[in-house]
């Protein structure tokens, strides 16, 4: 019996090549896109679950109040914390702390240079994280400050081999202090999986980071240094919300009992703890309380699949059931001679499986082909592995699919009597039209909230990388490792504004981008009261020339002068700073952050130096730039590359052991927002995938209600009617549904679209225009989709269709 059924499947699948090949072609478009959401959403949910003891590690994380009351949340922490906790609370098993180097360093031996990326840890590292230490002894391997530790990859590319545990190596890297030395190698380790997310090559023991740094910025050996992330393995069975109240005052009595100070309240935060795993998903907090993060991407895409691959299901059911009429004699007869109506669903359920299976196996085609462009579209490394979980996966997608694209025409088709079959005597219920015009509602609703969607994110993106941010980020060279010319960086600076393509030069480490160097300080106006709040705001050290190679605007006084002396103890400070102090004529007031005064001698236009999902807070210049590792050179001319190339021999010069290294400030900029491009450009993909899905559903109709009202329209050709009035009348019909889905699309998508932009302190307006061509894009492609059907039932010859079978 199941033979005969795979067979007349065939033979059905083999007639009706154009319905076959249209619900193959939705189908199978519409596994593919599942099957690439699929793979994109795997990878997000398995970042940093590779580690053996996940539902036991965790990070410390620390809450901080700023000057507003609102609440931050960071990761820096003391260097002495995880230590502290190891050895005073029970539940911890073991502890790490780790300091992540921003900078690159070079590797070196004999003739090789490797530009690697390192960090610093404790000894207990291996003992917290599940990194296989695949060369040298866990037990010592990070107990020696002249001794590191390599990757394999790196280890492979140095020395061709893993056995190098004794051996030596050249490390060059200046930060803050310099680590600069021969270090023999005491252990390899397994580089960090792909679902990392610290990548690192190079590991070097935490206490030399402290020895080095001890008496300087960057001193990590006292408790009020907040310079490092801790990370704990904790005993099993630990209650973690008990835990949480246990750690929240731990840093602060440790500060109250070294410095008795009465305000620690004030700039001290209180301690929790986040599993390590659910750092990349859920990075997001607002006023100290998790709001979400990555996830609400993965939850995004996740309905976007549903919605993919429920509209190919309607497809599939709109299209069986418009050539469902061919096949009434057939069921007609069947049933005749004996046929149950459960057989008969079954026979029609084991088409749609079949077709199903054959669409996956496409789909699975379709999908190996394009992972390389969406590997670009979506910045990842994914690839198509056949384990146990993904070959289930595909099965159970393939077998709902199936099963759920194959029930309404089983159940439709097997339901008609045979006696009004063989008679041809089969009308149309108003309930089955309107079930039929529901789904396709249902389609173009979603394609239409697809296309506002789409819409919304491309403008708000041009909307962030296009706004005022108040400094020019144009054409400006960012020269990096630069700490390495140590006492040379003025002339190196001196030999550059030689060229007539460039109009100035700062040093400087601190940048208007997110993710590079920061140093937060709670500020007060001079003669502060106990009981005054601080203001939380960023203190960064910059030159002379920082200011006019950033394009950045003075609004009330003056800028650092090198002809006055008195600015070394001077800041300037920006409109949101003067705001939150409650300055209103801020030139010439004392401003203090606990250990230094301050005179204000300038005012600056606020520009942003953060993503723009936050608003501008409190910033203020100060002069010195120590040892920074950045040299910004603003470019006049219009030859980039002549600059480059300048820039690249006056450091050969100055450096020629150190590779020229360089990026720009736009793109720096540009990367701040990577993921928001990349949400759109995935989002708009699949969203023209799915309306060209939803499209063959509406074809699919079309040539239903044409076949359905194939003698009508006989009928009216013999009394005259014209092709351009057929085509109207067959036509207007769907149009009304395309309206219908405008109608019920709109108000959902502009709520869903407002809510996504709340995430954005400067945000676009959804305007009208959104809408309307949102409505008129659907109404277009509708017309466009229908027009070949009505254009071929208006021109058929009416004799066909009105001879008598």
């Amino acid at each position: 019996m199941l033979k005969n059924y795979f067979k007349i499947a065939w033979r059905n699948f083999i007639r009706d090549k154009q319905f076959s090949a249209l619900n193959l072609l939705g189908l199978s478009t519409g596994l593919a896109c599942v099957l690439l959401i699929y793979l994109w959403v795997n990878d997000e949910v398995s970042i940093d679950k590779f580690n053996s003891n996940d539902s036991r590690l965790y990070q410390v994380l620390k809450k901080n109040k700023d000057g507003t009351g609102n609440i931050r949340v960071g990761e820096n922490t003391q260097g002495l914390l995880a230590l502290s906790m190891a050895k005073e609370l029970p539940e911890v098993e073991f502890s790490t702390c780790v300091r992540k180097q921003r900078e690159p360093g070079i590797l070196s031996l004999d003739n090789k240079k490797i530009k690697t990326k390192a960090a610093f840890v404790g000894k207990d590292f291996f003992n917290v994280f599940s990194y296989k230490l695949i060369r040298g002894n866990q037990k010592d391997a990070i107990s020696d400050n002249m001794g590191i530790l390599l990757s394999d990859i790196v280890a492979l590319k140095l020395f061709n081999t893993v056995d190098v545990v004794g051996k030596s190596v050249d490390w060059n890297l200046k930060d803050e202090v310099d680590f600069s030395n021969v270090y023999h190698i005491t252990g390899v380790f397994k580089a960090p999986p792909s679902n990392a997310s610290d990548q690192f090559e190079i590991l070097f023991p935490f206490d030399l980071y402290a020895a080095k740094n001890a008496g300087g910025m960057g001193d990590v050996t006292f408790w009020g240094s907040n310079m490092a992330s801790t990370y704990l393995l904790l005993k099993p069975s630990t209650n973690i919300n008990a835990f949480n109240n246990k750690i929240k005052d731990f840093t602060r009595a440790k500060l109250k009992s070294l410095y008795a100070s009465s305000d620690l309240d004030q700039y001290e935060g209180d301690l929790f703890i986040q599993k390590y795993s659910d750092r990349y998903l859920y990075n997001n907090y607002v006023n100290g309380v998790q709001s979400g993060g990555r996830i609400e991407y993965v939850k995004l895409f996740s309905l976007l699949a549903v919605f993919i691959l429920v509209i190919a299901c309607i497809n599939f059911m709109n299209l069986s059931t418009a050539k469902a009429a061919r096949r009434f004699k057939e069921v007609g007869i069947k049933k005749v001679v004996g046929a149950e109506r459960k057989q008969l669903i079954f026979q029609f359920l084991t088409e749609s499986l079949l077709l199903t299976v054959v669409a996956m196996l496409f789909a699975v085609v379709i999908a190996m082909l394009l992972l390389p462009a969406f590997n670009q579209i979506t910045g990842k490394n994914i690839s198509l592995h056949f384990t146990w979980q993904m070959i289930v996966a595909i099965i159970c997608i393939a077998f709902i699919t199936g099963f759920i694209a194959g029930s309404y025409p089983a159940l439709y088709i097997s339901k008609f009597k045979p006696l009004l079959i063989l008679k041809g005597k089969l009308n149309t219920s108003a309930a089955e039209l309107l079930s039929r015009k529901g789904l396709v509602v249902f389609q173009f609703t979603t394609s239409i909230i697809l296309i506002i969607g789409t819409i919304v994110i491309y403008n708000q993106t041009k909307y962030i990388l296009n706004k005022k941010i108040g400094f020019d980020k144009d054409q400006v060279l960012l020269i990096q490792g630069t700490n390495t010319l140590e006492n040379k960086r003025d002339a190196f600076k001196d030999e550059l504004l030689k060229s007539s393509e460039i109009k100035s030069v700062s040093v400087s480490d601190y940048l208007p981008i997110a993710g590079t160097k920061r140093n937060g300080n709670t500020f007060y106006n001079e003669g502060k009261k106990k009981e005054d709040i601080g203001v939380f705001g960023q203190i960064w050290t910059v030159d002379y020339d920082y200011l006019k190679t950033m394009g950045m605007h003075i609004l009330q006084g003056r800028y650092f002068s090198k002809e006055m002396a008195s600015d070394s103890a001077a800041v300037v400070i920006n409109e949101a700073m003067a705001a939150k102090l409650g300055l209103k004529d801020p030139v010439g007031k004392r401003i203090e952050n606990g250990w230094q005064k301050f005179n204000v001698i300038g005012v600056m236009e606020d520009f942003n130096f953060e993503s723009m999902k936050q608003s501008v807070t409190p910033l203020c210049f100060s002069l010195g730039n120590y040892n920074s590792s950045i040299i910004s050179v603003k470019i006049e001319g219009a030859d980039v590359r002549k600059v480059i190339n300048y820039a690249s021999s006056v450091w050969k010069n100055f450096s020629p052991n150190q590779p020229f290294r360089y990026t720009f400030l736009d793109e720096s900029f540009a990367n701040m927002y990577a993921d928001v491009k990349r949400t759109g450009n995935i989002f708009t993909s699949f969203a023209i995938l799915a309306i060209i899905i939803a499209c063959l559903g509406l074809f699919a109709l079309s040539a239903f209600m044409a076949e359905q009202r194939n003698k009508e329209i006989g009928i009216r050709k013999v009394l005259g009617a014209s092709v351009s009035g057929i085509t109207t009348m067959l036509s207007k019909d769907f149009l009304k549904l395309v309206i219908l889905s405008i109608v019920i699309a709109s108000p959902f998508a502009y709520w869903a679209m407002t809510k996504w932009l709340q995430d954005y302190a400067y945000r676009i307006s959804i305007a009208w225009w959104m809408i309307a061509v949102a409505g008129f894009a659907a109404i277009v492609i509708a017309l466009i989709t229908i027009t070949f059907q009505t254009i071929k039932a208006a021109i058929a010859n009416p004799v066909k269709s009105l001879r008598t079978e």
